[in-house]
């Protein structure tokens, strides 16, 4: 029997067509799933349905799954995040020899990789984290993928994962090396964390237009449509037209027979939790995960509603155009990737992993969920400023804010006066001015935290790094707390 040049662990969705989209470039792939009680003949309804007549090997063990491939072993998991990435490793390790690669595909934690890496190769094997993004149908067609791990691996697998990639124009493909150890699922973590914002920012604009300036969902289909020739142009923004224009089967809108509340897998938390150790300020990301939040408590939102009572849809257009919205969306857009940006850089600082941020905003621009022409200025940017702190920095970056300014504070505004909910837009905002702020509050918050716990403050008049306490009680007390963290 012919050997296969890669191992498929796991056939649901994303599994199945990543299977399909190697087969369709000349790979031959053997694969097996790990069935759940009701799971049983996976491989063989795949086996006698789409891979019929294909280049594929069904297995039904982990053993003959790893006799059945060429030597040194290229194998891919597509299983759910945790505890089950752990077993299938476990089930692995003892049957594979030196040199032989194990590929995470899923969206595991990338604390957890980083242990990984270290205990796969502890065994004398390879290790490569993957983040892919595109669902199901970039996974079939070409999504964007961010291989780190074992920098040895890489040229063993790059030919496979660069194939089945989604290409650039010019032919590139959207997969290269992103690091060491957990990078890779790092900086897909960040990307969904974008993603969260992007859907966040997209819907409270439709919030605006619709129940806002009470636009039909005719119009508003015309406009997101427009909205993707320009230089909003993505595929969410893409989506959201053609979504807004479904009828559901009594010819009335499917949007509004969809229940409001949004579901997550973990990622954007991950993001969130991220943001903190690195004492980052994901303040947009932080409130597209907290609205999501918001949305699952129904019971609550129902009630506060009666209590409450406040009519969005009162006959009053908002004092806001189309456009006027379209800037303001495009403008919390840039401070979202922005952030997200901040957030690799100083993750790359402390993991020593050398992230290439234009490369990284290179391989988004097809195949993901964020893809977007948008992406292809960021790349620019850090061409022209490889050691840039923020984007915000960036010439183009601070002309666009600056141009959307005006509109972006108008609509915040105009939103909060008749009580319509963008917390994404709004902490963008806030974000954008206390960036902006020379002198802040901040000395008043540290003042208070000397007074009441002696947590000690620096001076405007001495050098950074020489502390003060104030015996703010008339006690005269000389003890002093730890030096503040900054």
């Amino acid at each position: 029997m012919e050997l296969a040049d890669i191992g498929m662990i796991g056939l649901a969705v994303m599994g199945e067509n990543l299977a399909m989209n190697m087969e369709s470039k000349g790979f031959r792939v053997a694969v097996y799933n790990r069935n759940a009680p009701g799971e049983e003949g996976v491989v063989e309804r795949f086996m006698t349905g789409r891979a019929a007549g294909r280049n594929f090997i069904g297995t039904h063990t982990i053993e003959e799954l790893v006799s059945s491939l060429k030597m040194p072993r290229k194998i891919m998991m597509m299983v759910r995040a945790g505890d089950p990435v752990d077993d299938v490793i476990s089930q692995l390790v003892p049957f594979l020899t030196l040199g032989d690669v194990i590929i995470d595909g899923g969206n595991s934690d990338f604390h957890d990789t980083e242990r990984r890496v270290k205990q796969v190769e502890d065994n004398g094997l390879w290790y490569i984290s993957t983040g892919i993004s595109g669902g199901e149908v970039g996974a079939l067609t070409g999504p964007s993928i961010m291989p780190g791990g074992s920098p040895e691996a890489w040229p063993m697998v790059s030919d496979i994962l660069q194939a089945i990639a989604a290409k650039l124009d010019d032919g590139t493909p959207c997969c290269q090396w992103i690091g060491r150890g957990g990078a890779g699922h790092f900086v897909k973590t960040v990307h969904n964390g974008i993603e969260y914002g992007d859907m966040q920012l997209i819907a409270e604009a439709y919030s605006l237009l619709r129940h806002g300036l009470h636009m039909n969902l005719n119009q508003l289909v015309d406009t997101f449509s427009e909205w993707n020739k320009g230089e909003l142009e993505s595929y969410l923004i893409e989506i959201t037209a053609r979504i807004l224009g479904v009828k559901d089967a009594d010819g009335s809108p499917l949007i509004d027979h969809i229940l409001d509340v949004a579901g997550q897998k973990g990622t954007g938390k991950w993001a969130v939790m991220t943001a903190l150790d690195e004492s980052d300020p994901l303040t947009l990301i932080t409130e597209a995960v907290y609205a999501r939040l918001l949305s699952a408590l129904y019971a609550e939102r129902t009630e506060a509603s009666r209590l409450y009572a406040t009519d969005q849809t009162e006959a009053t257009p908002l004092a806001v155009t189309p456009e006027e919205v379209r800037q303001a969306l495009y403008a919390a857009k840039l401070i979202s990737y922005a952030q997200g940006f901040s957030l690799i850089i100083r993750a790359s600082n402390r993991y020593q992993w050398e992230l290439d941020c234009g490369t990284i905003a290179k391989i988004w621009r097809k195949g993901c969920i964020i893809r977007s022409v948008f992406l292809q200025k960021i790349t620019d940017a850090y061409a022209t400023n490889k050691g840039l702190e923020n984007l915000l920095f960036d010439t183009f970056f601070r002309e666009k804010i600056s141009a959307c300014l005006p509109a972006w504070r108008k609509v915040v505004s105009q939103a909060a006066l008749r009580g319509i909910a963008v917390p994404g837009m709004s902490s963008g905002l806030s974000y954008f001015d206390g960036l902006c702020t020379l002198h802040s509050v901040a000395n008043l918050i540290q003042a208070q935290r000397d007074f009441f716990g002696a947590h000690l403050y620096e001076r405007t008049d001495q050098p950074q790094g020489t502390f003060f306490h104030t015996d703010w009680n008339g006690v005269g007390s000389e003890n002093v707390s730890t030096v503040y963290n900054r």
